[in-house]
């Protein structure tokens, strides 16, 4: 007689979460592709196709335009809504927002994660304890600062006022991925002669480029979606708007079909997927792994 197999504890585990990985899998690939599908294809919809069947879930060819894409791009002089005027000038505040953050944000990253001072343990929790305070508190009062600086409709102000924002989160995450770094990386370079800056110039900044790549796609993003100090610095001049104003702009439309505003979104999207697919690679690259070879 033969004695049947039976599976391991450790085999059964394996057996079921490979095939629970592949339904969650799926089920995150529908809940997140398939509202930005119906979104694209409203986009290359006319308005009358989609009064004669809004739930379709295909566009025939007779029906596919691009039109609505011109429409949204189109300056305001030509008929259209101005949307590359406002994607450069969230560009502009996005980038600008991202430097000032990672400058900032690196020397604090390294000091909280290196340097021994009173309190530096307690000081990652206080800057986390800046968003405990709601954007809402700090807009009227920010407001007010900026506009006596005269930066009060400005790309400049706006990019500062989103630094102030981002740079403590910055600091948390640039701060757990340096302790991963063993410090004798940092104990060899300077046997070889090497200051703490130059140190933390050509060792530990090429070490820490994932997660530099990765804190500045999240400034990035908070910068590139956020609405409501752009709405408050820069409402009452539209030549500065960013794209979410520009977005909102479309929304409150009455005379605004919701083919060009599904179009305006997937404008407001593309470029964030696109610069996440772009630094992907980076985001997997320059780990610690076989750095130390003591």
């Amino acid at each position: 007689m033969t004695r049947k197999a039976t599976l391991t504890r450790a085999q059964f585990e394996d057996r079921l979460f490979g095939v629970l990985r592949w339904f969650v899998i799926a089920f995150l690939a529908v809940i997140t592709v398939a509202p930005f599908y119906y979104m694209v294809l409203l986009s290359v919809k006319p308005i009358d196709a989609l009064l004669l069947d809004p739930g379709s879930l295909w566009v025939s060819a007779k029906d596919f335009t691009l039109s609505t894409y011109r429409d949204v791009l189109k300056s305001t002089d030509d008929g259209g809504q101005g949307f590359v005027k406002f994607l450069l000038n969230s560009a502009l505040v996005s980038l600008g927002t991202v430097i000032l953050t990672l400058l900032a944000a690196v020397p604090g990253a390294y000091a909280v994660s290196r340097l021994k001072f009173f309190g530096h343990r307690q000081v990652s929790a206080l800057f986390l304890a800046v968003y405990l305070f709601p954007a809402t508190l700090l807009a009227v009062p920010l407001f007010v600062i900026f506009a006596k600086l005269g930066l009060s409709s400005s790309l400049v102000g706006l990019a500062i006022v989103y630094v102030a924002q981002t740079v403590p989160v910055a600091i948390y995450m640039l701060k757990n991925y340096l302790v991963t770094i063993p410090a004798s990386i940092e104990e060899a370079a300077a046997i070889d002669g090497a200051g703490r800056l130059q140190t933390v110039r050509k060792v530990i900044l090429p070490l820490a480029l994932p997660s530099l790549m990765a804190t500045g796609l999240y400034v990035f993003m908070i910068a590139w979606n956020e609405f409501l100090f752009a709405l408050l610095f820069l409402a009452a001049d539209p030549e500065k708007w960013t794209v979410s104003l520009g977005l909102a702009q479309l929304s409150n439309g009455v005379e605004v079909p919701k083919t060009i505003l599904m179009a305006g979104s997937v404008v407001l999207t593309i470029p964030v997927v696109l610069l996440f697919f772009a630094a992907e690679r980076m985001l997997t690259d320059g780990l610690t792994s076989g750095a130390d070879k003591s």
